[in-house]
């Protein structure tokens, strides 16, 4: 029958290896305190198998919380990622209700230098929304605007390196006053960045509108007339607190901007693409459209160089039409639509505009409009889209601005 130490080891080999059958006999001849050393044995075996039981199944709830712990983070993950990336697209169509958005869900701290490093990223951001944020006159936006310039190293680069830079970082809005902002900030940070180089910030202001300015001039087709560096030189003489800039100083920018243009950062957030550098204006207008049955449809109309383009959808990478408005005029005109105006060509009522359209299969063909009626969601836009049509066909608006700084250092000399 074997002894009660072999039905111990017997039992315990069981116990380990439950695959293999046990083949020991319990002896019928077992005295009681034999018989109570295997009852106890079978009671810690029955211990053992149900702590193993209990520990197996704290194992399998440990494992299934952290199966779970993981697939929710991953879920919340996945809806922090979505709703990013859904401000992203409610900032390109709207910047400060994207901003907005993007700090009630906690995904964006409401203080300057986070939104200011947010829109430095820039990861799928509009550089047109960018822009347009960073020089709205509000103090907020103005110091997230300060913030994201701190956020550009300057150090021992030439002007025109720096305006590399910074331009590409977003893309210069059409209003004066926006550009007033953005530029001047440009250059106090610059000066900070290179002491000594200029004896103000006027300075460094006038001389990169003037480069801004030289670039359109020595690289815009429509401008024939190209200015050699002495010219250039010429423009910029007295602007450093009266005094002339080294002479080679000048020469050098001109020749940098001479071999390369300004170059125009390709929109991560798949909006427009932008081909049109710091445009005059531009926006959303409703369009007169169509033959005998005529319709108003929304378009994104920007007004640069001299022309007037639209757009069916600022995704769309190619305009849907080309207005130049070389010898048309605009006026204000009554109709159902409120806030219209028009561009005609004067004297000649039933004459054609020279403009062009793309077709929906992609051909592009002339335009057959004797005159192109617009109307503007506002009065007091209509007003600033009339005077900014006139200011293109007439004259460049960097050049008041530039005037108004130079008038201003020279002020400041004789006092």
């Amino acid at each position: 029958m074997g002894t009660v130490n072999e039905l111990c080891v017997s039992t315990l080999q069981a116990f380990l290896c439950p695959a293999v059958p046990s083949t020991a006999q319990v002896p019928d001849d077992l005295t009681p305190e034999e018989q109570q050393e295997l009852e106890n044995i079978r009671r810690r075996k029955q211990e053992l198998l149900e702590d193993i039981q209990r520990l197996k199944d704290e194992i399998a709830e440990v494992t299934s919380e952290i199966e779970n712990l993981g697939s929710t983070e991953e879920r919340k993950n996945m809806q922090r990622n979505k709703q990013v990336a859904m401000g992203r697209k409610k900032f390109n169509m709207d910047p400060k209700k994207g901003i907005q958005f993007l700090i009630e869900n906690d995904l964006l701290k409401n203080t300057s230098d986070d939104i200011a490093q947010f829109l430095y990223k820039g990861e799928g951001l509009n550089k047109t929304a960018i822009g347009d944020y960073l020089g709205e006159r509000d103090d907020f936006n103005i110091q997230v605007l300060h913030a994201f310039v701190e956020l550009h190293e300057f150090t021992d680069l030439n002007l025109v390196q720096a305006l590399r830079q910074f331009l590409w970082s977003f893309r210069l809005p059409g209003e004066a006053q926006k550009i007033d902002r953005m530029m001047e900030a440009f250059a106090q940070r610059y000066c900070q960045c290179n002491p000594g180089v200029f004896q103000s910030t006027d300075t460094c202001y006038i001389l990169s509108f003037a480069i801004i300015m030289l670039n359109t001039s020595l690289h815009n087709p429509n401008v024939r007339d190209k200015p050699a560096v002495e010219r250039f030189i010429s423009m910029n003489r007295g602007i450093n607190d009266g005094g002339d800039l080294p002479e080679e100083l000048l020469r050098n920018l001109y020749e940098s901007i001479k071999n390369e243009p300004f170059k125009i950062p390709e929109d991560d957030g798949n909006d427009l693409t932008h081909t049109f550098f710091n445009p005059d204006r531009e926006g959303w207008l409703l369009k007169l459209v169509g033959g005998r049955v005529k319709t108003w449809k929304r378009r994104w109309f920007i007004l640069t160089d001299n022309c007037l383009y639209y757009f069916e959808y600022t995704t769309d990478k190619e305009p849907r039409g080309i207005i130049p408005l070389e010898n048309l005029s605009i006026r204000e005109v009554e109709d159902k639509k409120p806030n219209c105006f028009e561009l005609f060509i004067p004297d000649n009522k039933d004459q054609v505009i020279k403009a062009c359209k793309t077709e929906a299969d992609g051909r592009v063909v002339e335009g057959n409009h004797t005159f192109y009626r617009i109307s503007a969601p506002t009065t007091e836009e209509k007003d600033e889209w009339i005077n900014s049509i006139k200011a293109a066909i007439s004259r460049d608006p960097f050049y008041e601005m530039l005037a108004a700084r130079k008038k201003k250092v020279s002020s400041m000399k004789r006092h």
